[in-house]
């Protein structure tokens, strides 16, 4: 089983199982809004949504920031890693640059497994969070959101603040019914909720999404999955973006145990 949420050292687990938990990475790492209107604030969610049609040209630098853990004890591991890149979308597609000292550093590494498959290679593991599947839904976010529209339940709505301004706080449920036939026999019990804030005009603000799944493959090998992430959004011209992405999730399995936080920052200009 591979209990990791896209990124990624290896927990050496039943591949069936591992199929099954990189399943429910991704099915959740961007779930967003729910299909049908229940209320107000989801009807302004979804006409923000559709609004948001990321025409604006944009120039800016994503950096991310990468921490696992693996094993436990004094047997466990820790690896740390970072990188930037700079990127632009417009009519034109997405560009990425890469900067001169970022690569002799992915050179380096790659040559230190070369002699060492055991060698840690922090900016390689960094890099892995900055492929254009990661990059696209961090500056194109509405579009990402709306593809995500049948995946939740709208549950309910009610009055908040976001950063001392008014908000309104819509949360949802996460199906487990959003898993795959094959992905969904493993899983045992299911928890998803997310949590959506949205000013007066239905633009999000900020979202926060909670895994957590528990399950067994192969009779004997039993898995649990816990799965967190906050994302906060800003706007420029008719454009979404995630300005910082923050994800944090735990894998156990099979006597394995690993866990793994990466951070991303959008900054523009």
């Amino acid at each position: 089983m591979r209990l990791t949420a896209n990124a990624d050292t290896v927990v050496a687990v039943p591949s069936v199982a591992k199929a099954t938990m990189a399943a429910i990475a991704i099915a959740f790492a961007a779930a967003s809004a729910s299909g049908a209107a229940h209320a107000d604030g989801l009807s302004d969610l979804k006409g923000a949504l559709s609004r948001l049609q990321a025409q604006t040209p944009l120039k800016g630098t994503l950096e991310t920031k990468t921490w696992r853990r693996s094993g436990e004890g004094k047997d466990a591991e820790e690896y740390a890693g970072a990188a930037s890149i700079a990127l632009e979308d417009g009519s034109q597609g997405m560009r990425l640059q890469y900067g001169r000292e970022l690569l002799s550093r992915m050179d380096v590494e790659q040559q230190a497994v070369a002699k060492n498959p055991n060698a840690k290679t922090p900016t390689l593991y960094a890099m892995r969070e900055l492929g254009p599947d990661e990059l696209r839904p961090m500056v194109s976010a509405a579009e990402s959101l709306a593809r995500q529209l049948e995946r939740t339940s709208f549950n309910s709505e009610k009055a908040a603040s976001y950063n001392g301004r008014p908000a309104r706080q819509l949360s949802f449920s996460v199906p487990v019914t959003s898993l795959s036939d094959r992905d969904r026999k493993y899983v045992k019990e299911f928890d998803g909720k997310l949590d959506i804030w949205i000013d007066a005009e239905g633009t999000p603000l900020a979202s926060r999404l909670n895994v957590h799944a528990t399950g067994r493959a192969f009779i004997v090998v039993s898995f649990e999955y816990k799965h967190d992430e906050q994302s906060v959004y800003a706007r420029s011209g008719d454009r979404l973006l995630v300005a910082r992405k923050e994800r944090q999730s735990s894998n156990a399995g099979a006597g394995e145990r690993s866990e793994d936080r990466i951070i991303k920052i959008l900054q523009q200009g």
